[in-house]
């Protein structure tokens, strides 16, 4: 699927809240967020697994914080909204947002650009996180901080004392962590330089689609630790989340292996147009796998698969595609 906007919309925060995307792993799991970078549902978050394919999903890690560091100065990338306030406002940086096809985010900070791009493994509980600089940019690091959720994907969490705050460096560039015992080991496969341990949580964010609805629209989230990138070394840095141990230097193979897989859905589209060739990319998001068989989800962020949704659906999503 090939869509894009330009800084005009990127910008408008009310607006590039309202745009949202979606990345799905064949299994019911997905990712999900909003142009801008600010959570507007609960359902939003960086890696959402369903523990008993398609269903028990669990909103595991939510997003990251990302800031790049130029020549000492701190330019935050991401963007939250808390009461009365967005902090911080990386949404002011965006020059671009595209889905090409996976969703990247272009930022341009003077004469450096930095392009951010997420996509899910198909298959797997995985989802990659890449970065690039492009420009002049001697003296560049990159600090990524993710933020823990560990809840059920139709909840909200809240700081508390159960948590396990430490972390496990399994190997050289994988450290992983688990909130909870009895719930999945989350790991960051990285080609950090350096894992700096952080351990606190931070407090409030407030969802606005939640509290339109009228349910619980404020969370806390967990933050064990900060990835730092010396990118004056290297103008790439990778993270992949997953819950199988995924190290960074497989980014590149399962870029590519995605890639083609989403060029293959486009040519099986019945005629070679735009529109349906997009179409028939999009319907391959709600074909699951349920143990030795596939199923239908009703529709993301929330439904699972429903008899009555799926036999509506089953011409579009099969016999046309």
């Amino acid at each position: 699927m090939r869509l894009g906007f330009d800084a005009t919309i990127c910008q408008d925060l009310e607006h590039s809240s309202r745009l949202e995307w979606l990345e799905t792993n064949g299994l019911g799991g997905f990712a999900s967020g909003t142009v801008s970078g600010i959570h507007t549902r609960r359902y939003h978050g960086l890696l959402t697994s369903a523990l008993h394919p398609p269903v028990g999903r669990m909103l595991l890690v939510a997003k990251f914080e990302d800031t790049l560091i130029v020549d000492g100065q701190r330019v935050e990338l991401s963007a939250n909204r808390y009461d009365g306030a967005v902090h911080p406002q990386g949404y002011e940086y965006l020059r671009e947002f595209r889905l090409d096809p996976f969703p990247t985010w272009v930022y341009e900070i003077g004469d450096v650009l930095v392009e951010k791009r997420i996509f899910m493994v198909h298959g797997q509980d995985a989802t990659i996180v890449e970065y690039e600089v492009k420009g002049l940019c001697k003296n560049c690091h990159l600090e990524v901080r993710p933020l823990i959720a560990y809840r059920d994907y139709h909840a909200t969490t809240h700081s508390n004392e159960s948590i396990d705050k430490g972390f496990d460096w399994e190997e050289e560039g994988l450290v992983s962590v688990q909130l909870y015992d009895g719930l999945p080991r989350v790991y960051f496969g990285a080609d950090y330089s350096n894992c700096e341990p952080t351990g606190h949580s931070y407090h409030r964010f407030e969802y606005a689609e939640e509290k339109a609805r009228g349910l619980d629209f404020q969370e806390d989230l967990f933050q064990p630790f900060v990835l730092h990138f010396e990118l004056a070394r290297s103008p790439k840095a990778v993270v992949i989340v997953s819950r199988a141990g995924i190290p960074a230097y497989e980014a590149t193979a399962l870029r590519e292996r995605e890639r083609l897989r989403r060029m293959a859905l486009r040519h099986h589209a019945p005629i070679a147009e735009t529109f349906l060739e997009d179409l028939a990319e999009a319907a391959d998001q709600f074909v699951v796998r349920r143990g030795d068989g596939h199923t239908i989800i009703a529709g993301y962020p929330w439904f699972g698969d429903w008899g009555r949704d799926t036999m509506i659906a089953l011409p579009g999503l099969t016999l046309m595609n």
